[in-house]
């Protein structure tokens, strides 16, 4: 099959004229007006993007990620593909350990099954570890300090599985749990009420992600410059932003992408399970949460999650001023890289899977190519 006469966004993240060639689920080759070839779709005024990749999103569309069922994941995956989104990371919440392994186990049955959506390709999880001062709509219950112990039983009950595991690096045993469970996955600093000198530290034994910069960590002041100053001031971790224009502001969000540069921001949505749907009450891990004006509110007004997709939050960056390249690196290719699969996909290369997003002449969706092929909701 060849795509033909778009704008192609190539590996460098230019756009150019030229021709793709899919054969089967990857991309066999990139070249300008490709002749002698059958099966040609003209996309004539179209862009054709890396397929989009949200590697911290609870639910979306009515499911979550906790529902722990295979229906969740399929409308989670049936959604996101709808959306631009060809892989995701399902993310937890801070849950019972018997009701976490339920759920993972949920999480892999559904990777081993051949759900046409967005490819689920490992799971964030976003808690037990975590802060009990900074930890938001997450239920305090099963919230405890890092256990080196029962993660490494949950890594080897699901190899491979875990993609991201976040941290508070300020609790006991953190910076031990750190050293161990970076050889495993991804360690993030996350719900943490770390102080400048506590998250560096975090960095150089071996964090080297952190989750929704700005919230639920403590903020820059020109006398303490906290968790997110450590993060600006640092050049080992990538930071992922909810860019949906309510948990960041705008200007907040330029000086960010500013000083952390086009290869270390992340988008991500943090959507619940509200996002795509009506304003009403809807559950995240055992809470209910309101949602008016597309805004989630929980207890005296507190923010919870979004009801945004990482397409959109794309269109507010570049309406907020943000470079192009940015914009779609931190949407693509930053996110392959912080998981490990950016030599399969993330941009628009030869070998690489067909995880292709088209826009239209208005910069709408056109269509999803996941692994070659064409989705249809």
């Amino acid at each position: 099959m060849i795509l033909a006469n778009a704008k192609v966004c190539d590996d460098n993240f230019c756009l150019i004229d030229a021709d793709i060639e899919v054969d089967g689920d990857v991309i066999s080759e990139i070249s300008p007006k490709m002749s002698g070839k059958t099966d040609r779709l003209d996309l004539s005024g179209c862009i054709i993007l890396p397929g989009l990749i949200d590697l911290h999103i609870h639910g979306c569309a009515g499911g979550d990620t906790c529902d722990g069922t295979e229906q969740a994941l399929r409308t989670m995956s049936s959604y996101l593909a709808s959306q631009g989104v060809t892989s995701f990371c399902p993310t937890t919440m801070t849950v019972s350990n018997a009701s976490l392994m339920k759920i993972l186990k949920n999480v892999r049955d559904f990777m081993d099954s051949d759900a046409p959506g967005a490819r689920a390709v490992g799971v964030h999880m976003e808690g037990p570890y975590i802060s009990p001062s900074k930890s938001g709509v997450q239920k305090s219950d099963h919230v405890h300090s890092p256990d080196w112990p029962e993660f490494k039983d949950i890594v080897r009950a699901f190899p491979g599985l875990i993609k991201i595991v976040d941290i508070a690096p300020e609790t006991s045993g953190a910076m031990a749990f750190i050293e161990q469970a970076k050889k495993l996955c991804v360690v993030s600093m996350s719900h943490s009420a770390a102080d400048y000198d506590t998250a560096m530290l975090s960095f150089e034994k071996g964090i080297t992600h952190v989750t929704h910069l700005f919230n639920a960590m403590n903020g820059i002041h020109h006398r303490s410059p906290g968790a997110a100053g450590a993060v600006l001031d640092n050049d080992s971790v990538m930071a992922e932003m909810i860019c949906d224009g309510v948990h960041l502001h705008p200007a907040v969000i330029r000086i960010a992408f500013r000083m952390l540069g086009e290869d270390r921001t992340i988008l991500v949505s943090d959507s619940m399970r509200a996002a795509g749907l009506p304003d009403g009450s809807y559950e995240l891990g055992g809470q209910w949460i309101q949602v008016r004006d597309g805004r989630t509110y929980f207890e005296n007004g507190q923010i919870a999650g979004s009801t945004t997709n990482l397409f959109q939050e794309a269109k507010n960056l570049l309406r907020y001023g943000i470079p192009w390249r940015q914009v779609i690196k931190s949407a693509t290719i930053n996110p392959a890289k912080q998981l490990g699969m950016d030599t399969r996909t993330g941009s628009v290369t030869p070998g690489k899977l067909a995880d292709l997003l088209i826009l239209d002449q208005h910069m709408e969706i056109h269509s999803v190519y996941i692994q070659g092929k064409k989705w249809h909701e």
